[in-house]
């Protein structure tokens, strides 16, 4: 990839101060394993830098291939093909989820008791389909830890996809026993809802989840390297991931020569178990920022991609004003959420640089991406630390960029 700063309207000096940032903050001293960043304005590539190791135990350094865990990056894609069938009339937002999934047609709103003795209400509507695409739905995930229903989940371990405990078919007929933990669109909170569209992707579109993700995106967008799990032949090129010690080390968290992607998976999560790399998580950005369209291949109206990145949140809120969530992907104050992603709403109540209307999402090992229509920017930050909320990295990144335009 050609490097051209200036043309894309940085100071090229202020660009290398991210680099100097990263090694020393962050890979000097051991809080992460790599960093590979990358930038692209008016559609010249603006930075690109690889930092660290993919493999610390190996010493084999990070490279514009390597192979990274984008954990929650998988929702975006997801919400992406979603809405390629809502534009081919087979689904509509405004349709409650139980005419695609029957048994649950009269799930209750949590009261009281634990799993077992679960008492319930009545919601107050039914969950529709707009819910689960905004995160209002009702549902949650096991690691919020902050109600009996999340405890329920962990119990059950409906969000791990990665032990076969459970499969996706089985999740949905399992969340069809327990509460929602609020009514649907009263509330937000992060939740299984993306797997929830990947399984109404295979059952709407009639082919297994992850076949339509390959036919309808990944293959016309040139994505030849993302998928749910990692064949023999690029597995030299699979990342380890590390979680974050409290000592402000890293320990292994997941070998990449014993990892669980290397083998087909029992559960295809929409919601969190895509493998990618930079440049394909790069080619599905510039479909993004193009109005839906790369190459001359069509994946989405430029219109859908509007409604998608506006704000969805009932009443104009932002997030401060309706999440219980304990956990998340993006930081709250000014900022809303559409469909798949969180939208900025006010700069200046986030206290960080950015337009109105930019959009973004990350990942469980500290992947980020946005994307700022305004400035015609994408910028994608690869690496493999759990959990995301380590470190403050997506505000420092932010910071950095913006600070860097001429």
């Amino acid at each position: 990839m050609q490097i051209r700063p200036e043309a894309a309207g940085f100071v090229p000096s202020r660009l290398q101060h991210l680099d100097r940032f990263l090694q020393s903050r962050y890979l000097e001293t051991g809080r992460l394993p790599c960093a590979l960043t990358l930038i692209q304005r008016r559609g010249e590539i603006a930075h690109l830098s690889a930092l660290g190791q993919r493999d610390i135990e190996r010493q084999q350094k990070v490279t514009e291939d390597t192979l990274f865990r984008i954990y929650s990056m998988t929702k975006p894609i997801t919400s992406v093909a979603f809405m390629m069938l809502v534009e081919d009339g087979l689904v509509a937002l405004d349709e409650p989820v139980h005419k695609y999934i029957p048994q649950w047609r009269d799930l209750g709103v949590y009261d009281g008791g634990f799993i077992g003795t679960f008492k319930t209400h009545r919601p107050q509507r039914p969950m529709l389909i707009v819910d689960l695409l905004r995160h209002t739905s009702g549902l949650t995930y096991g690691f919020q830890q902050r109600t009996n229903v999340d405890a329920a989940y962990r119990r059950l371990r409906l969000d791990d996809y990665t032990s076969g405990a459970v499969t996706l078919d089985g999740m949905i007929d399992t969340l069809a026993t327990l509460p929602l933990e609020f009514s649907p669109g009263t509330v937000w909170n992060y939740s299984v809802a993306t797997d929830v569209l990947g399984y109404l992707v295979g059952k709407i579109s009639g082919q297994p989840f992850e076949q339509f993700l390959r036919s309808r995106i990944l293959d016309p967008l040139g994505m030849k390297d993302t998928d749910f799990s990692v064949p023999p032949d690029k597995q030299s090129r699979l990342a380890a991931c590390y979680a974050a010690t409290p000592e402000g080390g890293m320990r292994l968290q997941d070998d990449p020569q014993r990892s669980p992607f290397l083998k087909t998976p029992h559960f295809v999560s929409g919601g969190g178990g895509l493998i990618s790399t930079l440049g394909d998580y790069l080619r599905f950005c510039r479909m993004l920022i193009g109005g839906g369209t790369l190459d001359g291949v069509r994946i989405l109206s430029p219109k859908t991609l509007e409604l998608m990145t506006s704000n969805h949140l009932p009443d104009g809120k932002e997030l401060p004003d309706l999440s219980v969530s304990l956990f998340s992907e993006t930081a709250y104050a000014g900022v809303g959420f559409g469909l798949g992603f969180s939208v900025t709403l006010n700069p200046a109540r986030s206290l960080l640089p950015g337009s109105i209307g930019d959009y973004s999402w990350g990942g469980m090992a500290s992947t980020y991406f946005w994307v700022d229509p305004h400035e015609d920017m994408i910028v994608i930050f690869m690496t493999q630390l759990m959990p995301s909320t380590t470190y403050p990295l997506r505000r420092e990144l932010r910071t950095a960029v913006y600070s860097a335009f001429a």
